[in-house]
């Protein structure tokens, strides 16, 4: 039986369109074409920040973000953010006496506003807060400090393979590959991922099942 449930946050727990949106229009390109570029570097397997460096070479991310913070365009979450299962099946999976946890690669800020929206969850953390992130060994030790639960209880849910999947499984959890967002659709049937993810799901209300056995 599965004890702790950790979820990725990117494209598992929010929709990354407000993220991607606002790089668009700071950066002044049309939404679609940043859009193209970063389902190119999905494709190629590449970090989704590259997408960034074709529209700008040479561009310093970390920088680059600070200055729209700076200018007040900075990261913003609220509740149009979230997949319409995620209330129901954190609460759900609560109530059947999982501890849940969301765990991502976000900014100390995106840990914030996620706080903010008050999920039900026992954690929210970001790998910014950790200064550790996936798909860092490091990171999965970290998860495993927090989720109170030996490795094989405990299930990492993501849509990204090399971030998500393929890390948690080294680490000893089991792993959930959740078929959303751009990664999680083009991998979904990777024979790689096929092999490595002891579970495939379309959505997280799938988990209570599989919590159910």
């Amino acid at each position: 039986m599965m004890e702790t449930i950790v979820f990725d946050i990117g494209e598992t727990i929010t929709r990354d369109d407000r993220y991607w949106g606002s790089w668009a229009d700071w950066l002044d390109v049309p939404r679609h074409t940043l859009s193209a570029l970063v389902g190119a570097v999905v494709a190629r397997g590449q970090d989704n920040a590259e997408a960034l460096r074709m529209l700008r070479p040479g561009i310093d991310v970390a920088a680059e973000y600070r200055a729209r913070e700076a200018a007040g365009h900075g990261e913003h979450l609220d509740e149009t953010d979230l997949y319409p299962d995620v209330r129901h099946a954190l609460s759900a999976l609560r109530e059947q006496g999982v501890r849940v946890i969301v765990a991502g690669n976000q900014t100390p800020r995106a840990g914030e506003l996620l706080r903010g929206l008050d999920l039900p969850a026992d954690l929210v953390v970001t790998s910014g807060e950790w200064g550790v992130a996936k798909p860092q060994p490091e990171f999965f030790q970290r998860v495993l400090e927090v989720a109170h639960a030996a490795p094989d209880a405990t299930l990492y849910v993501g849509d990204h393979p090399v971030n998500d999947v393929f890390p948690a499984k080294a680490a000893g959890l089991r792993a959930a590959h959740i078929r959303r967002g751009p990664w999680g659709h083009l991998w979904a049937d990777d024979a790689d991922v096929v092999a490595a993810a002891d579970w495939r799901i379309d959505s997280l209300a799938q988990l209570t099942a599989i919590v159910a056995g």
